[in-house]
């Protein structure tokens, strides 16, 4: 079943759409603004991996040259490994994501984001954060928030949701923000002698914004959401963390 969302973002419409590809995938969706598109698909095991004591999620997140309409020529024919905005973007991805998963959860998680579509006016990376949640969101993987992310810029004084590249270059503020309906669970960018205050109101600004998208999701989440793992609590060691907290309480205080 095919099912989509539109979320009105600044000059453009954010579009999320589910159900018409990798739909052996946990959870997929793409997300288009403009003419930029990515694909977002999660996959995840239904059993814990023994023997470990992390949460082994890992996050790819890939820039075809297909995307932007040109393709490898000469002696290498195919693309190399990430580039830096392409590990930087993958890691973008990753900070706001990983913190919000269960306590204990050890089953292995896989996020691939491909960027399909580029009209070189609107950055994927943001597209690919969106893209990322929403794809938890629906699946059966344990998420204990929904969020979202956007990018915002600030031109002439102005604050703008989403600013294309040419934008960015003319503005004095290139921010991200990230996080749930309720708080913000990461910040980046930076800005060209901005005052606190400013960044204050930007802050407010793109969590309006990502307030907007979370309840989106949410709705998409209702109508083509799975049923969630369960995931037992680690058991706490009380012995341990009595002696822990005798040992440093005092010099901690």
């Amino acid at each position: 079943m095919i099912e989509s969302i539109q979320i009105p973002m600044g000059e453009h419409t954010l579009t999320i759409e589910t159900g018409r590809v990798a739909k052996q995938a946990s959870g997929a969706v793409t997300v288009r603004c403009g003419d930029t598109m990515i694909l977002a698909a999660v996959v995840g095991s239904d059993s814990p991996r023994e023997g470990i004591d992390f949460f082994p999620l890992s996050v790819d997140y890939r820039e075809r040259g297909y995307a932007a309409g040109k393709f490898p020529g000469g002696f290498f024919k195919r693309e190399g490994r990430p580039s830096e905005k392409e590990t930087l973007s993958a890691r973008l991805i990753d900070r706001p994501i990983r913190p919000l998963f269960p306590d204990g959860y050890r089953n292995e998680v896989q996020i691939m984001i491909t960027v399909l579509s580029s009209d070189q006016v609107n950055d994927a990376d943001v597209l690919g954060l969106i893209g990322a949640a929403a794809s938890l969101v629906i699946s059966p993987v344990p998420l204990l928030h929904t969020i979202a992310g956007v990018r915002v810029g600030r031109v002439d004084g102005t604050l703008i949701l989403n600013p294309s590249f040419e934008q960015l270059d003319q503005g004095d503020l290139n921010l991200i923000v990230a996080g749930s309906a309720d708080s913000l669970t990461m910040v980046e960018g930076g800005g060209r002698e901005v005052s606190e205050q400013e960044i204050v109101e930007a802050l407010e600004f793109g969590h309006a914004a990502v307030k907007e998208i979370c309840a989106a999701i949410d709705g998409l989440r209702d109508k083509v959401g799975k049923p969630k793992l369960e995931v037992e609590p680690p058991v706490l060691d009380e012995t341990l963390k009595a002696r822990v907290e005798e040992l440093g309480r005092d010099k901690m205080c």
